[in-house]
């Protein structure tokens, strides 16, 4: 596999990460949660960050043993090469159906809420074009664009919270735990894969400055992700009341239509830019983990060669749904259901056979050495 000469830092490490999840509050994500825990839906992304510390840090514990690795090679190492490509081909095909479904659903949202007379194909290409266009420029200058952007993005994000609090009723939050703490509990963990991007985000360990750098980054964002989605969340249980969320397919671009601040009205129009900015920085990671995965599952050393075809097949595959609004929201959860298990075992399985292999106490003999 062909890897990058550069690495980046903890700014850009975390950016990238924060980039890539927190985006999901202005999805159909807070919907799917709120379906199912009612109006106590903000508590899932919190129950989920304290179950997801467990496979971070096993993920972390194995990874970090090996300085030149990522995730994929040190699944070829811990189980051989045939074992692992049983294990990361479906973790491939999971990558893939994400992406083209996500994709998707951006372009719903483009295309149904801000540009309705646009033909769904012309922004769908346009999008991914992008987002190609982005990947291929490389890791690097992915970082160096996430970390460019987001202090607008998350200034623009809390400015548009600010407002929401101020024009919503806190009452809705009541009763705190919904139907019932094991309700809540049971919910929210099945649904654990929200914060699945983490298990790719190891792909990138060569890529980062130090370990030690790669360690801080993914706790600092674990912690900044899981204030940004509940903060969010609560804000649009006070502003909607969660009966009315679930009637709303994109929340958070239905507060930004709703919110205004005095004799300024249509602040989407302050919001889009920012929001589409964040997407195309999202997908161009996302694009450049499934090129990474399929390079190596295949043998491609420039890996970067197949963004383009990748790009291709995902319009021509998120075209199909005819009413993807619907269709891909019933999808998307079930992709939820099924990614949960394989984000949660699979660090247990590999700290496991890492364990039993004997190699923590190789790589200490080694550092001492």
């Amino acid at each position: 596999m062909e890897q990058s000469k550069q690495v980046i830092g903890i700014k850009e490490y975390v950016a990238i990460i924060l980039l890539m999840i927190s985006t999901k509050l202005t999805d159909d994500t807070p919907t799917i949660l709120f379906e199912y825990i009612n109006n106590a839906g903000w508590m899932a992304p919190i129950i989920n960050g304290i179950i997801a510390i467990l496979p971070i840090y096993l993920l972390i514990k194995v990874v970090t043993n090996y300085q030149d690795k990522n995730l994929a090679e040190v699944s070829d190492h811990l189980f051989g090469k045939v074992f692992s490509f049983i294990i990361l081909l479906p973790t491939l095909g999971i990558a893939f159906v994400a992406i083209t479904i996500d994709t998707a659903i951006y372009t719903d949202i483009i295309g149904t809420m801000y540009f309705t007379k646009t033909p769904t194909i012309i922004i769908y290409g346009i999008l991914m074009l992008v987002c190609a266009y982005g990947a291929t420029r490389g890791f690097e200058q992915i970082g160096s664009v996430a970390w460019t952007v987001f202090p607008y993005l998350q200034f623009s994000l809390f400015f548009s919270l600010i407002l929401t609090i101020g024009q919503g009723n806190t009452a809705f939050l009541f009763p705190i735990m919904g139907d019932g703490t094991w309700e809540v509990l049971k919910e929210s963990s099945l649904r654990l894969s929200i914060y699945a991007d983490f298990l790719y985000l190891f792909l990138f360990f060569p890529y980062i400055k130090s370990a030690k750098v790669f360690k801080k980054g993914t706790w600092l964002a674990l912690l900044f992700i899981t204030i940004n989605i509940s903060v969010s969340m609560i804000c649009y249980v006070v502003l909607f009341d969660y009966k009315t969320i679930m009637q709303l397919n994109y929340p958070y671009h239905e507060v930004i239509r709703t919110i205004s601040l005095g004799f300024m009205v249509n602040m989407e129009a302050f919001f889009l830019p920012f929001w589409l900015i964040a997407s195309f920085v999202r997908f161009s990671i996302y694009l450049y983990i499934n090129a990474i995965l399929f390079g190596h599952l295949f043998k491609i050393k420039h890996f970067e060669y197949l963004i383009p075809s990748l790009a291709t097949l995902i319009v021509i595959i998120g075209m199909i749904p005819e009413s993807p609004t619907f269709t891909i929201f019933n999808i998307r959860d079930k992709l939820f259901l099924i990614a949960t298990p394989l984000f949660f075992f699979l660090p247990c399985l590999m700290w496991l056979v890492a364990k039993l292999k004997g190699e923590f106490k190789n790589a200490s003999n080694i550092r001492q050495k």
